[in-house]
């Protein structure tokens, strides 16, 4: 009802701008282009958040086993006592578990809702453990490691990459930004690329 409501509204301003060409492309934009872009970030932001999250509690569990709590209780703690979006899904992991849904299937719907290599990483070794035992503590303590190691490599690679990325946003935005201080000095210099047959061309060309 919201992406409906965007694409009219989109479609009506169109409308009256550039006729029913306009029409169509703000209500494409409306309908499906904005609405998939907004729950993009979204979703992609929760992701991030989670893994961002997801080594402490890992470390949570960690600490948990070693002081001879369960499994299961270590992970309502975190169910309990995690900010969100972690909180939400160790609680739905519980929730399934209290159900009879196996370990191993419950860690795989984690997977299907937060399709992260964290996660993937998260349900390998705790389905291995449960399959082969051995020492889950040191298990989970290894792959806390890795994961903070994995977050500590991706910063690092945001920062050398910030100055061309800034570099690449200011070259590309440039073309924009002179062309609409040049339509607004001088109007019918570039009005020519819009009107004129052969300044449309042009512009097809450089697309």
């Amino acid at each position: 009802m919201i992406s409906a409501g965007i694409g009219a509204g989109l479609g009506v301003a169109g409308l009256i701008a550039q006729g029913p060409i306009g029409a169509a492309a703000g209500f494409f934009v409306g309908f499906l282009g904005l609405p998939r872009w907004g729950l993009g970030m979204l979703v992609k932001g929760r992701q991030k958040k989670f893994a961002e999250q997801l080594a402490d509690a890992i470390d949570v569990i960690v600490r948990g086993v070693k002081s001879g709590l369960p499994l299961n209780q270590c992970l309502r703690i975190i169910a309990t006592e995690s900010p969100e979006p972690l909180r939400a899904e160790f609680q739905a992991l519980c929730d399934s578990q209290a159900l009879g849904v196996p370990l191993d299937q419950s860690l795989q719907r984690m997977y299907e809702r937060m399709p992260l290599p964290e996660i993937n990483f998260f349900t390998i070794v705790l389905s291995i453990q449960q399959k082969t035992g051995g020492n889950l503590s040191e298990s989970l303590g290894n792959l806390s490691s890795v994961l903070r190691s994995r977050k500590l490599m991706k910063e690092k690679i945001n920062a050398l990459s910030a100055e061309a990325k800034a570099s690449a946003m200011i070259v590309g935005s440039l073309p924009i930004i002179v062309g609409g201080l040049v339509y607004l000095t001088r109007p019918d210099y570039i009005s020519v690329l819009f009107i004129d047959p052969r300044g449309i061309w042009c512009c097809w060309a450089v697309r």
